[in-house]
C-alpha cells in the first residue's frame, strides 16, 4: 500500500511507474491519494507501507518521532503562484515571493488555500509566515480538496492560489490561471519516499523497502527522468551525488 500526495496522483507518473515495477517484480502496488500529512500518518499506523511526501517539515515532525524510519530524497520541481491574468494584486511584477504573498494580502482578491495540512498547504502556510501577513478571512478560501480541485475553485473564483508545478501543467490550463511568480529558492518542492522497516505488516516489510530503492536507486530513477507532461519533464530526478536521507537536503 502506497499513500502518496495527490500531486504525484494528479501528474499521471503513477501510471508510468506502478505497472513497471509488477512488470519487474510481481509486487503490486494500491494507492492512497492523499496530502502529505496525511500519508505520513497513514504510514505511521500502518495503514501503508510506502509514503511519497513533499513537505520536508512534517517529514522532519514525523522522523523525529519514528527515527528507525527509512528516508530518501526523490525528486523534486517547484511551486507556483497562479492567478487570473488580469493579476489584480500585481503579483506578476513583484521582486519576491515574500513582496508576492504580500501583495495578495494587500489586495482586494481572494487567496484559494487547499487547507488540508498536505504538503502544499504546508507551504503556503510558511510563506505566508515569511512574508509576515494573511490575508483576510473573507478572502481566504479554503477547499479542503486537492490541488486539481483548488485550481478548479481559484479559476472559477479569480483567486490566486499556490500549486505545485506537475498539477498545473497536467491540468491548469483549464481554469483560466496563469503563472504569475515562480523560480523563487523558497518555491523549491522536493519529494521524498519513506518506509517504515519495523511497521506492523511483517510480510509487507521487504516488498515496502524493494519499491522504494527501486523508485530511488533502480528503474524508477529513469521512468521519472523520462517522464512529461505536454512535453515538459514534469519533476527532475534526485541527483545520484546529492545528501538525500535527511528532510532539509537539496538538489543542487
Amino acid at each position: 500500500m502506497l499513500a502518496t500526495t495527490t500531486s504525484v496522483g494528479n501528474s499521471g507518473l503513477l501510471e508510468s511507474l506502478l505497472p513497471a515495477f509488477e512488470r519487474e517484480s510481481g509486487v503490486r502496488v494500491r494507492v492512497h491519494l492523499v496530502g502529505s500529512g496525511l500519508a505520513l500518518r497513514f504510514l505511521e499506523q500502518g495503514q501503508a507501507d510506502v509514503a511519497i511526501s513533499h513537505a520536508p517539515s512534517t517529514e522532519a515532525r514525523f522522523l523525529r518521532t519514528n527515527p528507525g524510519w527509512w528516508y530518501r530524497k526523490l525528486m523534486y520541481n517547484d511551486f507556483l503562484i497562479v492567478g487570473p491574468a488580469a493579476d489584480p494584486a500585481g503579483v506578476g511584477t513583484s521582486g519576491s515571493v515574500d513582496e508576492a504573498m504580500r501583495r495578495i494580502a494587500a489586495s482586494g482578491a481572494r487567496f484559494a488555500s487547499r487547507g488540508d495540512e498536505s504538503g502544499t498547504h504546508v507551504r503556503e502556510r510558511e510563506l505566508w509566515q515569511l512574508a509576515g501577513v494573511s490575508p483576510a478571512a473573507d478572502r481566504l478560501v479554503t477547499t479542503a480538496q486537492g490541488m486539481s480541485a483548488t485550481l478548479r475553485v481559484a479559476g472559477e473564483l479569480a483567486a490566486y492560489t499556490l500549486t505545485d508545478r506537475a498539477t498545473f501543467d497536467a491540468v491548469g490550463g483549464a481554469f483560466d490561471l496563469v503563472p504569475l511568480r515562480e523560480g523563487d529558492a523558497r518555491l523549491l518542492n522536493t519529494y521524498a519516499v519513506l518506509v517504515d522497516p519495523g511497521g506492523p505488516n511483517v510480510p509487507t516489510r521487504p516488498l515496502a523497502r524493494q519499491f522504494a530503492e527501486w523508485l530511488t536507486d533502480g528503474q524508477g530513477r529513469a521512468l521519472i527522468e523520462r517522464f512529461r507532461i505536454r512535453g515538459r519533464p514534469a519533476f527532475i530526478v534526485w541527483p545520484a551525488d546529492r545528501p538525500r536521507e535527511t528532510p532539509d537536503a537539496v538538489p543542487y
